[in-house]
């Protein structure tokens, strides 16, 4: 399928003028923030942090030296094959696998038969929870195929291509079932049941019908009849959203070894290396203990490799063959059988005061789960209202099973749709009130304070100033001229979580610091995490070398996802050079016959009166005063950092095709402390992309067997450089009070705002509102002429 992008061939690169005026908008917005934590305390000067150097893994990146998976070679090595169901829907009534057995070079072949039964259990994997019965039946049916592509059996042999072709030979007899996959079509009291055994858990209150719709959620603030009652205008929109891939180039790989020692190795592109030991041990129902995960590099994620699907079937065909197993999933596989981000369908109402105050609100969330319950439709509830300061709000969501791949986290999982539909209608509440777009936020902007309908209380927080910033941009003061082209803004909003995260430092004798830390790496965080403890030992960032541990490396860390990485693993490195630096104290003081306290410590000098001494003379000093220093922490800070955005798009819509052409684009953001300003506007960039891409292209087409019909690269659109401007962007520093530069994750917030921004453009271009993504060509051109005829 031909890209209706890819006619426009100009690179769009703003001018030099701009560039540097964009460069003087984000060193204004850094002034204006910088220097305050909550409002009261100076920032400290920098020495390390806010500068760019070169990143830690660059050389390896470049020069193809870096391991990822199925670079991964063991000593008698043999590969895997997966049998996928062809049916949407369907009972397993009996697998052959002996015609694949007999085949020359098969060592190996497994079924959900030979998996152990895994009792009801809920796990949290960091960013989203899991029933690890249905992780299991997902990993490998055993009665049932919920979507087209469920893996239902495997074959390791001699080499990829023997395991390929001994897959075809098994014989699998189905019972197709009737299928559906439209959310609000699993809703109803007829639609196809996919689990005899879910029941609609209304916050606590268990249905007694087996349904599809496995959670309702309620959240609500203030009184919301009363607040719709006072409104001088009240505006409600419905919306649809499809599914939606996370696009990551690296198809999903794992490598097993299960020794006979009965001790399992496992290398895994994933997101979290001990979120993948529990998960896989769980389900092979064997001792965490028993279970090393080595992560390797990971090409990229954004979410989708947090849960498992081949590792525990390599696992089993291995403890079968004795031989170590390697599976790499095919571009189709990745698309039919893990997780993206669900469709969905949002009615949402909004009502404000003639002077633009906002006084209610109210949300109706149905997500769709995929084939088993725990979908992001929290996520999304709570994210809906939460850029605004709204006194009466209520809000519904519903977790709905669909004969769909199972739902997993996409940047920021739930917030983008939420966003898209909330957006839109406070842009047409702010023209209705002949409001600036911007003024109107600010407005009703959440700030220290507010309270979000789910409950939570903000602490510091950077909205209002991400808006200001915004508003001042060298974009936004721009005139927009020319003939079918117009201009949208939209705000974003992502929680940035805590969660553990563990550090453990030594100093070499010449004055560098090896750094191990077990979140693995899929945004530049080695880098960003060294350049904290360099910061917090004075040393340069190039003076410390990091590394990823494997789980039987490095204390617990939790998955590498929620924009956690940088805040919590960073957290962990601070605390770890504070340790180094208590030690190393205590031998400064043997060297100067003092007590440790009377050591003072400085931008990497230690001081006693007169006396003084370099981190690095001191290092080289260690060996005489007791031997090396290993510095160790872990940390687990609670509630989120909160990070916010705005975004501005000028698009030109073709009027006879409907084709939106992005003609420059800005992404503002709340960055807390920018730690390495090179990585956040690449985060920013990435984002700002991916949800281009979400907002106007890219969808899962189902047919009416429930199969997807676009399962390639070829036919899923993303967006490429071609399709887009470069990403002009400007980081805005209001520190986090939680974290001791004022750290804030910033890798989700970016991909929240752009489908209700390109929105807002379209209709101020062509004249229409746009509610359901993607705004492809067709869908635009369709309401232009439905608004020619009116």
């Amino acid at each position: 399928m031909k890209s209706p992008l890819r006619k426009n061939k100009s690179k769009r690169l703003p001018s030099k003028a701009n560039r540097r005026s964009v460069r003087r908008a984000a060193q204004a917005a850094r002034r204006s923030t910088n220097g305050r934590t909550n409002g009261r305390a100076k920032v400290p000067k920098f020495k390390v942090l806010g500068t760019r150097p070169i990143r830690h893994d660059g050389a390896d990146k470049v020069t193809g030296r870096a391991i990822y998976t199925a670079d991964v070679k063991l000593a008698g090595l043999i590969h895997a094959s997966m049998v996928r169901s062809p049916h949407a829907h369907a009972r397993i009534v009996s697998i052959d696998t002996s015609a694949a057995e007999k085949y020359p070079g098969v060592l190996a072949v497994v079924t959900g038969k030979d998996f152990p039964n895994v009792a009801d259990k809920i796990a949290e994997l960091g960013e989203g929870a899991v029933n690890l019965a249905h992780l299991s039946a997902n990993c490998m049916a055993k009665d049932k195929a919920l979507y087209k592509g469920h893996a239902v059996a495997a074959v390791a042999a001699a080499s990829a291509l023997d395991a390929a072709e001994a897959a075809k030979l098994i014989q699998v007899q189905y019972e197709p079932l009737p299928a559906v996959t439209w959310v609000l079509d699993a809703m109803k009291e007829d639609a196809p049941l996919l689990h005899d055994d879910v029941y609609t858990d209304q916050m606590g209150k268990v249905g007694k019908k087996p349904s599809n719709v496995a959670k309702h959620l309620i959240f609500e603030i203030g009184d919301v009849k009363k607040g719709f009652a006072s409104a001088d205008l009240v505006i409600e929109r419905e919306f649809k959203t499809q599914t939606v891939h996370q696009g990551y180039i690296e198809p999903h790989a794992a490598v097993a070894l299960w020794n006979a020692d009965g001790h399992l190795t496992i290398y895994s592109a994933t997101q979290g290396a001990f979120t993948c030991r529990q998960q896989t041990a769980e389900v092979l129902q064997v001792p965490v203990s028993q279970v090393t995960v080595i992560p390797c590099e990971i090409g990229g994620g954004f979410g989708g490799k947090i849960s498992i699907y081949l590792e525990p079937v390599a696992a089993m065909l291995s403890k079968k063959s004795g031989r170590p197993v390697k599976m790499t999933m095919t571009r189709q596989e990745v698309f039919e059988g893990t997780g993206p981000t669900p469709a969905s369908f949002m009615r949402v109402k909004l009502g404000a005061k003639k002077n633009g105050k906002l006084v209610a609100g109210e949300a109706w969330l149905a997500y769709d789960a995929g084939a088993y319950p725990g979908g992001v439709i929290g996520p999304g509830c709570m994210c809906v209202f939460s850029c605004y300061d709204l006194p009466n709000a209520r809000v519904d969501g519903f977790d709905v099973c669909v004969n769909k791949p199972q739902t997993k986290a996409y940047r920021a999982p739930g917030a983008t749709h939420a966003a898209f539909a909330c957006e839109t209608i406070i842009d047409e509440l702010a023209e209705a009130l002949k409001m600036d777009p911007i003024d109107f936020r600010l407005k009703n902007a959440a700030k220290e304070g507010t309270r979000r309908v789910d409950g939570p209380v903000y602490p510091r927080i950077g909205l209002v100033e991400t808006l200001q910033a915004a508003k001042n941009t060298p974009h936004y003061k721009s005139k927009l001229t020319g003939k079918n082209r117009g201009r949208g803004v939209a705000c974003g909003f992502w929680f940035n979580i805590g969660l553990k995260s563990s550090a453990s430092a030594s100093v070499e004798p010449d004055g560098t610091v090896a750094l191990v830390e077990g979140s693995t790496d899929i945004g530049g965080t080695r880098t960003s995490v060294a350049m904290q403890l360099a910061e917090t030992l004075g040393i340069p960032a190039e003076d410390v070398h990091p590394k990823v541990g494997d789980t039987d490396s490095i204390g617990y860390t939790d998955v590498t996802g929620g924009s956690r990485v940088t805040f919590a693993t960073g957290l962990a490195a601070y605390q770890c050079g504070l340790d180094i630096i208590r030690q190393m104290s205590e031998r400064a003081a043997m060297l100067w016959d003092c007590k440790p306290q009377q050591v003072k410590f400085d931008a990497g000098v230690f001081r006693n009166g007169r006396k003084s001494i370099t981190f690095k003379e001191l290092a080289a000093k260690l060996p005489e005063t007791g031997g090396g220093i290993i510095g160790r922490a872990t940390v687990d800070p609670q509630g989120a950092t909160n990070g916010f955005g705005a975004h501005i798009a000028d698009v030109e819509v073709d009027p006879e095709t409907g084709k939106v052409t992005i003609l420059r684009y800005t992404a503002v953001q709340d960055a807390g402390k920018a730690v390495h300003p090179s990585y956040v506007e690449g985060q920013m960039q990435g984002g700002a992309t991916q949800g281009i891409g979400w907002a106007l292209n890219e969808e899962y087409f189902y047919n009416d067997q429930g199969r997807m019909t676009n399962a390639s690269f070829l036919d899923y659109r993303m967006p490429t450089a071609l399709d887009v401007p470069m990403i002009e962007t400007v980081i805005v520093e209001v520190p986090n009070p939680a974290h001791p530069y004022g750290v804030r994750g910033v890798g989700e917030t970016p991909i929240v705002s752009p489908p209700a921004t390109i929105a807002s453009a379209i209709y101020h271009a062509a004249g229409v509102r746009m509610r359901e993504l993607p705004m492809a060509p067709y869908k635009v051109c369709k309401a232009m002429m439905e608004k020619a005829s009116m």
